[in-house]
């Protein structure tokens, strides 16, 4: 027991992205509660322009109740008929829904063990639900956690050919308010992930 926890022990870098990957994860997977708008409030964030985002992101939680950011993540993410951005890596691909990327998702989630939550009725390549993957191909959550090699592979396939647009559109979309500094974060973690792999390379 005591081999399995050191052999799945995290590098402080790595505990960061993991932490990153699962904000992101919770803020596009739903609207926030009053819980989690009281620990972003208390967030400071260091300088340069990410420091500067999360400051604007704990500023904007502070500004903000639970009903209120309903309505901002439903006119952003749901919509009647659609919201403003669709949130799905075949619709920023293709144009349209349950394309073939999504189909080489579920692919490579079973290669790598990862299940769709039954309770789940979006499409797996939704934005937040593959943040989650990230973090958990980090952390160890479907297994042993993944080499950077296919943390890589797993992150060019599914999230950096599209996230880093979304995340664009989310920070200049007309609805965004609280998810505006959301954007700005989303943008500036995908650029410096994918520097990284690229500099590991």
């Amino acid at each position: 027991m005591a081999d399995d926890a050191i052999a799945f022990e995290l590098s402080e870098e790595d505990e960061l992205r993991v932490q990153w990957y699962a904000l992101l994860a919770r803020l596009l997977g739903a609207s926030p509660d009053r819980e989690l708008l009281s620990m972003l409030a208390g967030l400071k964030g260091n300088e340069g322009e990410l420091g500067e985002a999360v400051n604007a992101l704990a500023a904007a939680a502070r500004a903000s109740d639970p009903k209120t950011l309903e309505e901002e993540y439903f006119d952003l993410f749901i919509g009647v008929g659609q919201g403003e951005l669709v949130p799905f890596g075949s619709y920023y691909l293709t144009g349209f829904l349950h394309e073939k990327p999504l189909a080489k998702l579920r692919g490579d989630m079973r290669l790598l063990g990862i299940a769709r939550e039954e309770s789940v009725k979006e499409p797996e390549d939704h934005i937040s639900a593959l943040c989650e993957m990230m973090a958990g191909l980090i952390s160890g959550s479907f297994g042993a956690p993944a080499d950077l090699a296919e943390q890589r592979r797993f992150f060019d396939t599914h999230v950096g050919c599209w996230a880093p647009r979304f995340f664009e559109d989310l920070q200049a979309a007309r609805n965004a308010r609280f998810y505006m500094p959301v954007g700005t974060i989303g943008r500036l973690f995908m650029a410096i992930e994918a520097q990284a792999f690229e500099m590991a390379a």
